[in-house]
């Protein structure tokens, strides 16, 4: 088999492989000795058919698997071989004309072969980033001591409605017709729950103020919630259609009025949040919210390192030659069901990207990172630990971790992406120990700020 690979322009090769009959025939025979064996042909016994008959029934069908397997080993093994950086897939050449495959060849192939450009994303100590350290604050641990509090809080029974604290009411709704009466027929929903501090109009909000056990409060739903139909389908149990043409007024008799009490900061929220007298005092139980948040922020200190870097590294390889024509075919043959205007407005976006994981890909090896099995069920159990602390449970056992890892990890829908956040960890690790770290303290407020401008 003789392979050609023609590259005068760094980017477009073009590759030209030839297969001889001496390439493929001992496999050939090899595949219809072992077809004849399993062959069932009226007249004949297994194994007896004539191997005239087998060649004239599947020799060119054969011929051909064995030809184009063949062919896609050879090709990417001379891939491999000569370290060709290639993007995509090979792909036919416009000259390439139909192989008679009844003949016994010279079988000649051509294709395209879409080549990344040379780069450099070498780092040294020379290299310097920005590396911004989050202050984590009084108020930063005010804010999570108080969101625990909430979540450990209850509701209490009051007599008297209070706006200001936010009261929950629940009572009987009446419809009522254009004379003010309960309407025959009409919607009634017995136990309904309001908040009207979420009422969204002022006039209508005021009638519940002063509310207590027994008050009967005439409103307008509609008017109450003007441009939102899914309030009403929610609180007058209607459907979306209902909904629209409703401009009735209610009545709202008050069975129970509940006020929400917060938990107080105590040892039964220590436990809680951190288990059983792993936390003993107040004093303790903020610094382990300091290095709880702490740990959350160095992720997003991490984050915004690694785009810094991408944007320095980016800038400091500039411009690069991309085989265009090449990879808007790939593009096209990846996007069949979208057409050409796709990949016209989506190319410019794609190759970006496809810079920076040339750029990433060199970093990778430079730095041998490479990720097993243990890096993705670690970004697995760090996934599962974020997920319960966003419903204040943050001394989930270890056990409980992993078991709900793994069963995350059983949907290999998410195999890539823990993957992609195993490389990256690893590679930030890695980065900032090799560059120079231009480090600044800032606050979460100036950081969430900087990011949205980003």
């Amino acid at each position: 088999m003789n392979i050609i690979f023609e590259n005068p322009d760094k980017v477009n090769g073009l590759m030209t492989v030839t297969v001889e009959q001496g390439d493929y025939q001992a496999d050939v025979d090899k595949a219809l000795k072992d077809y004849r064996k399993k062959a069932n042909v009226p007249g004949f016994r297994p194994g007896q058919v004539p191997m005239g008959l087998i060649k004239r029934q599947v020799g060119t069908s054969v011929k051909v698997d064995v030809v184009n397997r063949l062919l896609g080993e050879k090709m990417y093994e001379y891939i491999r071989e000569n370290k060709i950086q290639m993007l995509g897939e090979p792909m036919p050449n416009e000259k390439q004309v139909p192989q008679d495959f009844k003949t016994d060849g010279p079988f000649e192939f051509i294709f395209d072969i879409a080549v990344a450009p040379e780069l450099d994303a070498t780092l040294t100590d020379k290299d310097t980033v920005d590396y911004y350290n989050i202050d984590v604050d009084d108020k930063l641990i005010d804010q999570q001591v108080e969101m625990f509090q909430s979540r450990a809080g209850h509701y209490d029974k009051v007599e008297e409605y209070d706006p200001a604290q936010n009261d929950m009411l629940k009572g009987d709704l009446r419809e009522l017709d254009a004379d003010g009466n309960a309407k025959e027929d009409g919607v009634v929903v017995e136990s309904a729950v309001m908040m009207p501090e979420y009422i969204k109009v002022d006039e209508q909000k005021a009638l519940f103020d002063g509310a207590k056990l027994g008050s009967v409060i005439t409103f307008n739903p509609r008017k109450a919630y003007p441009e939102n139909d899914a309030e009403l389908t929610s609180l007058l149990k209607i459907d979306k259609e209902a909904a629209k043409d409703m401009t009735s007024d209610f009545t709202y008799l008050v069975t129970e009025v509940s006020r929400f009490v917060k938990g107080e900061v105590n040892q039964e929220l220590f436990d809680q949040v951190f288990g059983k007298d792993e936390v003993k005092d107040k004093e303790t139980f903020r610094k382990k919210i300091a290095e709880g948040i702490k740990s959350q922020l160095a992720n997003d200190s991490d984050y915004k390192f690694l785009t810094d870097l991408r944007k320095y590294l980016e800038n400091r390889v500039g411009e690069l030659q991309f085989p265009d024509t090449l990879l808007k075919r790939l593009m096209m043959n990846n996007n069949k069901d979208k057409g050409q205007e796709f990949v016209e407005s989506n190319y410019e976006a794609s190759v970006k990207e496809l810079k920076w994981h040339l750029i990433k890909e060199q970093l990778v090896a430079a730095n041998g990172i490479k990720v097993e099995d243990k890096d993705i069920k670690d970004v697995a159990v760090q996934v599962a630990r974020m997920q319960f602390a966003q419903y204040g449970m943050s001394n989930v056992p270890d056990e409980y971790l992993e078991n709900y890892a793994d069963s995350i990890l059983k949907d290999n829908k998410n195999i890539e992406g823990f993957v992609d956040r195993a490389i990256d960890i690893k590679l930030i690790a890695a980065t900032k120990n090799v560059v120079k770290l231009n480090e600044k303290n800032i606050s979460l407020d100036d950081f969430n700020k900087m990011m949205q401008e980003k």
